[in-house]
């Protein structure tokens, strides 16, 4: 490797400062990388190498996970160290090359198959439901488990949830009942915890890929430095203990989202998830006698508004209808159908407010556009304004 590359392999220089498709690639596996946090992982310098030159372009992602897959055969001696390394840098290669792919279905097989493709290579159960009902000691709850989904319930309850998420509307819900109602279908997904390893990763991976279609980018520093935090607020969403007056607690994964999603600046600790069964639960910051999240205001630098006045005015004039761009060119009084691409309906599309109602049919003649959940919320702070 170069002076030059060497000097990157942080891979936070690549997301200032270089070429887009660089800055892509960084953000994906900065966020894979970190989310091995969640299982107190730690990825080798080799594998931080190799996804440099990815990065570089030198070789494909397909070309790191071979190289991953010759490096560690190649390896005498095995260690559990040994173990957990090959575990964490070849998931975060997997979870790097479906970040990297636009691709995603909101179906119970898409979560499946994230989870076999997270695990291909490191579990023989990738992409397997588990058979048997499971408890995990917690360390933000002193020892105690949250009460997972029964094995023998579990497909169905998966696919009841997602279906649920599928018919949900989200227009003519203000901000904090879109981030809520996210926390909400998070929490559900992962209760169920479908597999014996990996369900927090794989929620992970399809919670980025799924908000990302609703139009957010969410691809960025939060899941790659608190993925910790994600899991433990997770866990303190789906655990409640009646005989200590502790009740499910949402408020820190809507933190999370609202940071997430609204790039706020909300303090993200997991001490402050840390239930203490010695003190009285009234007093403990940590636990809570309501599901309720904490009441948030919304803030100036929150706005999911546009800068581009162009991309406003068409938020504005869509709403909650689908329209073909004829009827959005009358509606705005314009006639330039290269003009109206060029400032208002590709930008819309680009910043994740605007998508087409048939995607894998872009020249349709039938083809209409509609907001995204991201164009929905901007639009109901526009008409509240």
């Amino acid at each position: 490797m170069s002076e030059n590359k060497e000097l990157y392999i942080d891979f936070e220089t690549y997301e200032r400062a270089s070429e887009p498709h660089k800055r892509e690639k960084a953000s994906a596996w900065r966020t894979a990388i970190g989310l091995q946090d969640v299982d107190g992982l730690r990825v080798s310098d080799y594998l931080k190498e190799t996804a440099v030159k990815h990065i570089e372009g030198d070789i494909t992602i397909d070309d790191v996970r071979d190289q991953l897959h010759t490096y560690y055969l190649s390896k005498t001696a095995h260690d559990q160290n040994d173990q957990d390394t090959e575990e964490a840098d070849k998931v975060a290669a997997n979870i790097t090359k479906l970040l990297n792919e636009n691709s995603f279905s909101l179906k119970a097989s898409e979560y499946l198959s994230i989870h076999r493709h997270v695990f291909e290579g490191v579990f023989k159960h990738a992409g397997d439901i588990r058979t048997y009902d499971i408890s995990k000691k917690e360390w933000v709850l002193q020892g105690d488990t949250v009460l997972y989904g029964r094995a023998d319930d579990i497909m169905e309850a998966l696919k009841y949830d997602i279906n649920e998420e599928r018919q949900f509307k989200y227009g003519g819900l203000s901000t904090d009942q879109i981030i809520e109602h996210i926390v909400d279908f998070t929490t559900m997904l992962w209760q169920n915890h479908p597999f014996r390893e990996g369900n927090t990763r794989t929620t992970a991976v399809f919670m980025i890929k799924y908000l990302r279609s609703m139009g957010f980018n969410v691809n960025n520093d939060l899941f790659a430095d608190n993925s910790w935090y994600f899991r433990n607020a997770l866990v303190r969403a789906n655990y409640r203990n009646p005989s200590k007056g502790i009740d499910v607690d949402k408020s820190f994964l809507v933190k999370f989202y609202r940071n997430l999603i609204l790039s706020e600046n909300n303090e993200l600790k997991n001490r402050y998830m840390l239930i203490d069964p010695s003190s009285n639960p009234s007093s403990n910051p940590s636990s809570s006698s309501t599901s309720k999240p904490a009441t948030h205001q919304v803030k100036e630098e929150s706005s999911l508004l546009p800068d581009d006045e162009y991309v406003v005015r068409l938020i504005n004039i869509i709403g909650t209808q689908k329209l073909s761009s004829k009827a959005m060119m009358e509606l705005l009084g314009l006639k330039d159908r290269v003009s109206f691409k060029k400032t208002s309906l590709s930008p819309s599309i680009e910043q994740g407010y605007l998508t087409m109602l048939y995607p894998d049919k872009p020249n349709s003649p039938r083809q209409k556009y509609l907001l995204t959940t991201k164009g929905l919320m901007a639009y109901n702070e526009l008409t509240n304004k």
